[in-house]
This record gives structure tokens, C-alpha cells and sequence, in this order.
């Protein structure tokens, strides 16, 4: 009798942890390699691992198995790779105003890498700062872009808006340049809360990686 591809093999054995009632499949991993089943991941209990054992010699084909499930219980932190990247999806979703799917999670290992691109650089910050506090997580790759690059007119705007807002202030003073993603800010202000007025609003323009506060005190 011909023996099955490996693939179909994989395919059937899935199908069979997901048929049997007795066995929560969920954080079961299912690698096949010349007709031997490896399981690896996490079962809730032990009468689980060995209902998923018995799931798998069941399937026609079956040469051998390896297994490597890890009995967790349902109180143990969820540290496994991709619970973490849910949490951190997750986390996202709740906490950052950003489209779905615009900031990318991968962990591996406990290691969270971030990619994608946002607009403004406290996104990114605060993004890789709450998936380091997550449960499980080793270390974080930051490699959210920012962009598009700002420009002066939309960050002077800015300044010039903040300054309104607050009674008695004029952003005349300040004069804005930029390089590449980062804004310098130069020119004199009255007093040392309008220049950090001015810095948070540079950091406010789309794109801003980066701002210089050359502003000096007029006395």
C-alpha cells in the first residue's frame, strides 16, 4: 500500500485532534516528516495528552510518534509565542489609534519584532513599551517606520495653533526647518513653557521622529 504525503498526513491528523471531543486542539502544533507525527504545544491536563496521543495513532498512515506536549494549566501564564502575539495584538487594538493590520506582530522565542509604518513617532514608542510589559515577552524589535516625512509649513501650523490656544502666547519667534524626519526649532520665546509648547507640538506633525529645541529665553 502506498504510504501518504506528508502533507495529507498533517492535514488528517488535524482533522482528527479537532474531531475528538476529549482533546482542546487549540495549542496543538502538528509537524509530520516521512510518516512521523510530531505534536508539540500545550494541553490543559494530563487525560488530554494522552486522548490526543490515542487521536493520532488512530490515523491511517502513522508510522511513528514524537511527543512533545507540554501539560499547562488553565491558572499558569500564557507565555507561549503566539498567545503573546495576540496580547499584544490585542493590546493594540485597545490602546492605539491605528487601522487594523497596520502594525505587524512576529514572536518568536519570547522575541517581538514590530513592523509596519505609523504617522506619528509616539505610536511606535508606546507600542514597543506595552508589548515589553507583556507576560512571556524576552525582548522587542522596534522596526515601526514613521512617515510620511513632515513638513515645516504643517509643523510651524502646529506651533502656531498651540500657541493660540493658550491665551497671551505668540509662536512669532520661532522659526522651523527640517531634516529629513527630524524638526529644529530656533528663534527666542518669553518663557520656558512656551518652548516646551512648541516642542510638543512639532512632535504632534506626522512623521516627526525627531525634534532639536534650539529656542532660547528672551528675558
Amino acid at each position: 500500500m502506498l504510504r501518504k504525503e506528508d502533507d495529507q498526513l498533517q492535514e488528517d491528523v488535524i482533522a482528527e485532534l479537532e474531531w475528538d471531543p476529549s482533546v482542546d486542539h487549540t495549542d496543538i502544533g502538528v509537524a509530520v516528516h516521512d510518516g512521523i507525527v510530531t505534536l508539540a504545544g500545550y494541553v490543559k491536563n494530563f487525560p488530554q495528552k494522552v486522548a490526543a496521543e490515542r487521536a493520532v495513532r488512530r490515523v491511517a498512515g502513522v508510522r511513528a510518534l514524537a511527543e512533545e506536549l507540554k501539560v499547562r494549566l488553565v491558572s499558569d501564564p500564557k507565555t507561549a509565542d503566539h498567545e503573546i502575539a495576540k496580547r499584544i495584538v490585542d493590546m493594540i487594538g485597545w490602546t492605539v489609534a491605528v487601522p487594523d493590520g497596520q502594525i505587524k506582530v512576529k514572536v518568536e522565542h519570547g522575541w517581538v519584532t514590530l513592523t509596519g509604518t505609523v504617522d506619528w513617532h509616539f505610536i511606535s514608542r508606546e507600542v514597543a513599551r506595552a508589548a515589553g510589559q507583556i507576560s512571556g515577552v524576552t525582548g522587542v524589535s522596534n522596526s515601526i517606520k514613521v512617515g510620511p516625512l513632515p513638513t515645516p509649513a504643517d509643523v510651524e501650523a502646529r506651533i502656531m495653533a498651540a500657541f493660540k490656544r493658550q491665551a497671551g502666547l505668540d509662536a512669532g519667534g520661532v522659526s522651523v526647518t527640517t531634516d529629513g524626519s527630524t524638526v529644529q526649532l530656533r528663534g527666542k520665546v518669553k518663557a520656558w513653557g512656551e518652548r516646551r509648547i512648541a516642542e510638543l507640538a512639532a512632535w504632534s506633525a506626522p512623521g516627526v521622529t525627531g525634534v532639536e529645541d534650539h529656542l532660547a529665553i528672551d528675558n
